[in-house]
């Protein structure tokens, strides 16, 4: 028996070398926080939501869009529903749930998930988007919140469609791993996928899950992220009011304000 644990341990040391995990470098990490530092512009933020979970900080500029896609039906609709209240669409889709909780008669539910291939269980964004809207170019809005998916989803996002949603709103999950390379790369290009034509306006930890800190850098697990298009900005300086006064923690757990290296130099 003793023999038998000795080679199995020695079977799994061998795999450890042959593979090991291979780490990121701080530059790496530290490039990518610099290029997400969030910015003030001529647009203040307010808070559409509920104050907790499912309220999130966007730029006052949502005159003109005629539809907001939520993909991740929660418990809450608050976003939603404060869209639609403005007279904006609302396109939620979820697979594991029948609907919304709250209704509204601008909401439109699918129940599918939204991914990187469209089948049974799976719609692309690109393919959600169009059947919901066909024949339309007007600017939209994307709030996502899909528990890991949010990367494959912006990844395989068509350039065109990026460039329509003028406000994205999206929730970042497991950042602690970036230091595990192969993560970090998919992460690194998810967000240079969305940097193309958007600027990072409020980070906001949720302070469900703790963070990891590394080498003088720290990464809460889970971050919501707001940018706004490019083209609607016309002045910028550095932001610094973290936590802003409409920030609100996610849960009971202790408040987690962004760690400075994500806005100070």
């Amino acid at each position: 028996m003793i023999a038998a644990l000795k080679s199995s341990l020695k079977r799994g040391l061998a795999a450890a070398n042959v593979f090991p995990t291979v780490m990121t470098g701080r530059d790496e990490i530290a490039a990518l926080i610099k290029s997400l530092r969030p910015i003030k512009t001529d647009r203040n933020l307010i808070r559409l939501g509920p104050k907790g979970d499912g309220g999130y900080l966007v730029p006052d500029d949502l005159e003109g869009i005629t539809a907001c896609f939520s993909p991740g039906v929660s418990s809450v609709s608050g976003f939603e529903k404060d869209c639609a209240e403005r007279g904006i669409k609302a396109f939620l889709a979820d697979k594991s749930v029948d609907g919304p909780v709250e209704h509204h008669e601008l909401f439109h539910f699918t129940k599918k998930f939204i991914g990187a291939i469209s089948n049974d269980e799976f719609m692309t964004l690109d393919d959600w988007v169009v059947t919901s809207l066909p024949d339309t170019a007007s600017d939209l809005l994307l709030q996502i919140d899909i528990e890991g998916y949010e990367y494959e989803v912006f990844l395989s996002t068509s350039d065109a469609l990026m460039r329509r949603f003028r406000i994205v709103v999206a929730e970042f999950h497991n950042l602690e791993q970036v230091w595990n390379k192969p993560y970090f790369d998919l992460v690194r290009r998810a967000f240079e996928k969305v940097l193309q034509h958007h600027s990072c306006v409020h980070i906001h930890p949720n302070n469900c899950c703790g963070s990891v800190k590394k080498d003088g850098l720290e990464f809460p697990s889970v971050m919501e992220f707001t940018f706004l298009r490019n083209d609607r900005i016309r002045m910028t300086a550095p932001r610094k009011d973290f936590p802003h006064p409409l920030d609100s923690d996610n849960t009971a757990n202790a408040s987690m304000p962004l760690p400075e290296c994500w806005y100070a130099e």
